[in-house]
């Protein structure tokens, strides 16, 4: 079960969301050769990568913000730039252009940090847009907690797209990484929880002033806990193939010799 897209168009063009965007894949490019190459990719993700024994001996403190443009794979920087897609534009909308970016970029500083403090001789890099990603999550639900997402829900051989509420999702992805702390070492390879969660917290707290401004609950009240521009309304096409009944006669078939 993932999110695909949400009902809420943003009222401006979100250029720096799209900035980050093609920054994150542009990047990825960069060094795409050298998935073929480990030792070449291990010293690049060395210099650049966030190593929490670097940092913590004071070594490489760039790392905080070179490692969130940084991706193990296509699907890591896939999975990180459809969710920033999604929940990004309304976030910049309400922030603005350049106070966006700034808060983007805390908050991934605050999830690296998060990480290093979880393990700070850890000698695993960790690279990923997510943590900051997390935070611009933990905004949307405190900014649009009624917000709808359409998600994609796949189980064996059934594969359905319905909308819910985006505090449902955001609550169950945000639950999903305490379960994960709980369940593994800090130090180990992987995901990095901690960077998530933390980012996810520090995203909501540097949006309370915002939301306060707006008037808080009564934000809420106001807009109901959406975006407040009109909702896009999607649609799924119908098969023009005809259905068959049970007892539907089938048609000779003539084959041509």
């Amino acid at each position: 079960m993932f999110p695909i897209r949400d009902h809420n168009p943003s009222g401006r063009t979100p250029y720096v969301t799209y900035a980050l965007i093609a920054a994150n894949v542009l990047i990825f490019l960069s060094y795409w050769s050298l998935f073929s190459d480990p030792r070449a990719l291990n010293q690049f993700f060395f210099d650049w990568a966030l190593i929490p024994a670097r940092l913590n001996s004071g070594d490489n403190p760039l790392a905080l913000v070179t490692s969130m443009f940084l991706h193990g794979g296509v699907m890591h920087l896939a999975g990180n730039m459809l969710f920033l897609f999604i929940f990004g534009d309304n976030m910049e909308d309400e922030m603005g252009h350049l106070p966006f970016l700034v808060f983007y970029l805390v908050c991934g500083i605050g999830a690296a940090l998060a990480q290093y403090l979880g393990a700070p001789f850890s000698r695993v890099p960790m690279v990923g847009a997510s943590g900051a990603i997390a935070g611009v999550m933990g905004g949307y639900l405190l900014l649009f907690p009624k917000a709808r997402v359409d998600i994609l829900l796949i189980i064996v051989i059934f594969i359905r797209i319905f909308p819910v509420p985006a505090w449902i999702v955001l609550a169950l992805w945000f639950g999903m990484q305490m379960i994960g702390i709980a369940g593994s070492s800090a130090d180990a390879g992987g995901v990095a929880y901690l960077a998530h969660a933390g980012g996810f917290v520090a995203g909501l707290v540097l949006t309370l002033p915002l939301w306060l401004k707006l008037g808080g609950p009564g934000f809420w009240a106001t807009s109901d806990g959406h975006p407040p521009h009109p909702e896009a309304q999607y649609k799924l096409s119908r098969s023009s193939i005809p259905r068959a009944g049970r007892n539907s006669r089938i048609p000779t078939i003539k084959r041509r010799r």
